[in-house]
């Protein structure tokens, strides 16, 4: 059994360590299993393992367990040893036993390890900008989800999914993930912020929609040392009337606090808010073909006009699409919109993972950035994908000297592999393929097979 599971760790550790060496070895899973004493039996699918084959799994096309196995005895069959069973309970069960809090914890570990690599050339006016928002993924129709993460009301019984909201915070440098947050999908965008706020360093400045500007949420972002850029809230009337004006479309106007006590705040919390506070508004006009929005008011606390100049504000409310494009590259580059676990814990467990492999991407495609001289965010992460995976059997059969060979060659291929810069660029919102003429479920599939019965 030792000489199996080492005989896997050298294997995980020669195809998917090299290119994530400094982001997530084998000692700081060691290490984070210490720190959460994590006791575990000696057996194959022991947590690193377990872990490494998990990342392995969501990493590929293929990402049912059945694949992930047979990787597993493909890499002991070739070593003269007992290979396991291709039945997968052993490793789902393996996966189970993975703690959530370990999972949360690399996760946090990686986000960090990367963040610590962003040099002051690749900051916004010297300051470090992170991207919050929120979305949604679903999961299978059982009965543990349903009542963790149900599905919408406006979806008949047995004839939807269960959904459950996430909110992320992006680093808006490396587009990796900092913070996460998981909770059931009629929560507010703005409650999961608030859980958020407290993976926020001194000095952020935290970029979002107008989901997020509130009143007392500009209030605990500046408790925090940290500036906030939001698009104003639609629910707030602008008046050009009021305010101190500082430049071209850019005024100090005085927000109020609010006379009764907004929905998920405590009474005690909303006495603690001052009564006024000094935000900036800058507003501007869109005159680009297709942009649904013609007009745009932007509200910050980063109230010096010298440092933190009208454009340059308002170029840095233009990157807040990166975070539509990272969530995008989660659900439906990785394919993360779709889960496959059916319990809310494996669910949760399933998320962090995907996340943790994201940003192991987005650390491979900072180093070839950094190495190459060019910018990461032009890189696509798919590429960075295919270019990994397929080049994971050659890291398998090479010696150490040649994978650090093949690993400088790996970062040169990512680098060709870069996205256009397009400004500007518009499309119509219409769809050319069309779907399947089947109808949409609308009675629960016990039914529909008992018509089929009867007809």
């Amino acid at each position: 059994m030792t000489l199996r599971v080492q005989i896997l760790k050298d294997k995980f550790n020669q195809s998917l360590g090299l290119p994530f060496k400094e982001l997530l070895p084998e000692s700081v899973i060691v290490q984070a299993l210490d720190e959460l004493k994590i006791r575990y039996k000696r057996r194959l699918f022991d947590p690193i393992v377990t872990l490494w084959a998990f990342l392995s799994q969501v990493l590929d096309n293929d990402k049912s367990c059945h694949n992930a196995v047979s990787k597993i005895i493909a890499y002991l069959a070739g070593q003269g040893v007992e290979i396991p069973s291709s039945d997968t309970s052993a490793y789902c069960q393996a996966r189970a036993r993975l703690p959530e809090k370990l999972l949360e914890k690399l996760f946090g570990k990686a986000a960090e390890s990367l963040s610590e690599k962003v040099t002051a050339e690749y900051l916004w006016c010297g300051r470090d900008v992170k991207v919050i928002d929120g979305s949604s993924v679903s999961m299978p129709d059982t009965v543990e989800n349903q009542s963790c993460y149900p599905q919408p009301k406006s979806q008949k019984a047995g004839c939807g999914f269960p959904i459950a909201k996430i909110g992320v915070i992006f680093s808006l440098a490396t587009g990796a993930a900092v913070a996460l947050v998981i909770d059931v999908l009629n929560i507010h965008d703005i409650k999961l912020a608030r859980r958020l706020y407290q993976f926020l360093n001194p000095l952020d400045i935290l970029l979002g929609d107008r989901a997020f500007c509130a009143y007392a949420d500009m209030v605990t972002i500046k408790n925090l040392n940290c500036d906030a850029v939001f698009r104003k809230h639609q629910a707030r009337t602008t008046s050009m009337r009021k305010g101190k004006i500082v430049g071209d479309c850019d005024k100090l106007v005085t927000w109020h606090k609010p006379k009764k006590c907004p929905q998920g705040l405590t009474e005690s919390e909303f006495a603690a808010l001052p009564l006024s506070l000094t935000v900036r508004e800058i507003y501007y006009y869109i005159i680009i073909p297709g942009f649904r929005t013609e007009r745009v008011s932007l509200i910050t606390t980063l109230l010096d006009t010298t440092t933190y100049p009208t454009l340059k504000i308002v170029q840095l409310y233009y990157q807040r699409w990166q975070v539509e494009l990272d969530l995008r590259h989660l659900k439906t580059t990785l394919g993360m919109d779709v889960l496959r676990c059916k319990t809310p814990s494996m669910v949760r467990k399933e998320i962090y993972i995907y996340l943790l492999a994201y940003n192991l991407l987005r650390s491979l495609m900072w180093s070839a950035g950094t190495t190459y001289g060019t910018p990461a965010l032009r890189l696509s992460l798919q590429g960075t994908r295919h270019h990994f995976n397929n080049f994971i059997p050659e890291f398998l059969a090479a010696s150490l000297t040649q994978c650090h060979q093949l690993y400088r060659t790996l970062l040169k291929v990512i680098v060709h592999k870069a996205v256009p810069d397009r400004p500007a660029r518009n499309e119509p919102r219409v769809r050319k393929r069309r779907p399947k003429a089947y109808p949409l479920m609308t009675k629960p599939r016990n039914e529909l097979r008992k018509q089929l019965q009867t007809a």
